[in-house]
């Protein structure tokens, strides 16, 4: 299997670790697995602790095998009970912490507890901020597996001609379409920080079930296989001459790309086609507009102008009282990094953050639009996926 370079890991902390010192913190005690694994290149069941300056401790309570062959760090080691942790910390020269961060976004109150225990008389902060800060700037070895990960999906999304039919249930072609990215290295399901917010692999709507909401903060729902997982692709049989809705996350090594693109069997109503044309249009917009620096609500607030102006007050995002207030989010080994493009959010969108922006439109006919994966770079956004941006009819 491929390894993560040891060169990457330290570029990543010593990045991590000037925020540290810049917030006057000791160290960093770092529970996430999507942030153990980018800092340490294995997901095992450990704590990793980040000093503000010297090398990082991973202690491996399951499996300590995995975990040396898989990281590059240096210092490795077995656990049994995190009250341990002071103890190991000690024999490397770190102790007497007055300050130590925690990923206070995330972490469940009663584990918070466990460390006011393990670390007595010990300050905690939230260092949470200063993770996704040094997570949203992609390496360029990021983004290639970024890239090979959209590869994954625009060969699947290239694929659905030769399996889509008409009476086909929206759950056998969810399956078919998964079958082809699994085949290619799809790994799945994507991860989201956001507490109870889980997109599984993806979403797929035809017709009047892209019109189904859900608790999903996103801008389509669906009826999904039953009320216990509301979302996505249902039992519903795929007719013609309705939307054909697919929305992918596609995870590879890790990284995980974001796209949507829209089928047809027959021919789509011209409301729909020029719905689809307008969502488009307001994407093109939205990337001429981005350049270095822009803050991350501007493209939403263009976004909203827009779609007010091509007349969609109701429909932009969600339906009504169902539309979601944002209109592209952060990709990496999260779904919901950083930067976030909604109204309110201030980060500048630099150079190496990797995004998807999507414009979509719901109707009671169905939900249409489009979405892509981009990187910033010095003169604006490239997109990062490949497949094309069009409505694919079939014929059958």
């Amino acid at each position: 299997m491929e390894l993560t370079p040891a060169s990457e890991i330290q570029y990543r902390t010593r990045n991590f670790q000037q925020k540290l010192v810049e917030q006057a913190v000791d160290g960093a005690v770092v529970l996430l697995q999507s942030d153990i694994f980018y800092f340490t290149g294995t997901v095992q069941n450990s704590y990793l602790f980040i000093p503000a300056s010297g090398e990082p401790v991973l202690m491996v309570k399951k499996s300590i095998t995995r975990g040396q062959q898989e990281s590059p760090l240096k210092n490795v080691v077995a656990i049994k009970n995190p009250k341990q942790i002071p103890e190991i910390l000690a024999a490397y020269g770190y102790n007497g912490f007055s300050k130590i961060g925690l990923e206070l976004d995330v972490l469940p109150f009663n584990i918070y507890k466990s460390y006011e225990n393990i670390f007595p008389n010990t300050e905690f902060v939230d260092c949470s901020p200063a993770i996704k800060e040094t997570r949203a700037i992609k390496s360029s070895y990021e983004i290639d597996l970024l890239r090979g990960a959209l590869t994954v999906s625009d060969q699947a999304f290239l694929a659905v001609p030769s399996f889509l039919r008409e009476g086909m249930s929206e759950l056998e072609l969810a399956a078919l379409f998964e079958a082809e990215m699994r085949k290619r290295g799809f790994a799945g399901p994507c991860k989201m920080r956001a507490f109870n917010q889980d997109f599984y692999l993806g979403n797929i709507c035809t017709g009047g079930s892209g019109f189904y909401p859900n608790y999903f903060d996103g801008p389509v729902g669906g009826q999904g296989a039953s009320v216990a997982q509301p979302q996505g692709a249902g039992w519903k049989k795929i007719n013609r001459n309705e939307v054909i809705y697919i929305d992918y996350t596609c995870i590879v090594k890790g990284y995980t790309g974001d796209q949507t693109r829209i089928f047809c069997i027959g021919e789509l109503p011209a409301k729909l086609v020029k719905a689809f044309d307008d969502a488009v249009l307001i994407e093109t917009e939205i990337v001429k507009s981005i350049k270095p620096g822009t803050l991350a609500e501007e493209p939403y607030l263009l976004a909203l102008k827009l779609a007010a102006e091509l007349g969609y007050q109701d429909n932009f995002m969600g339906y009504k009282q169902d539309q979601v207030k944002f209109i592209g989010h952060g990709i990496g080994l999260e779904l919901d990094e950083w930067p976030i493009l909604a109204k309110g959010m201030k980060t500048p969108i630099m150079p190496g953050m990797t995004f998807a922006l999507e414009p979509k439109f719901v109707f009671p006919e169905g939900a249409i639009g489009t979405e892509n994966s981009f990187v910033m770079t010095e003169t604006g956004p490239q997109r990062l996926n490949t497949a094309p941006e069009v409505i694919t009819y079939i014929t059958c």
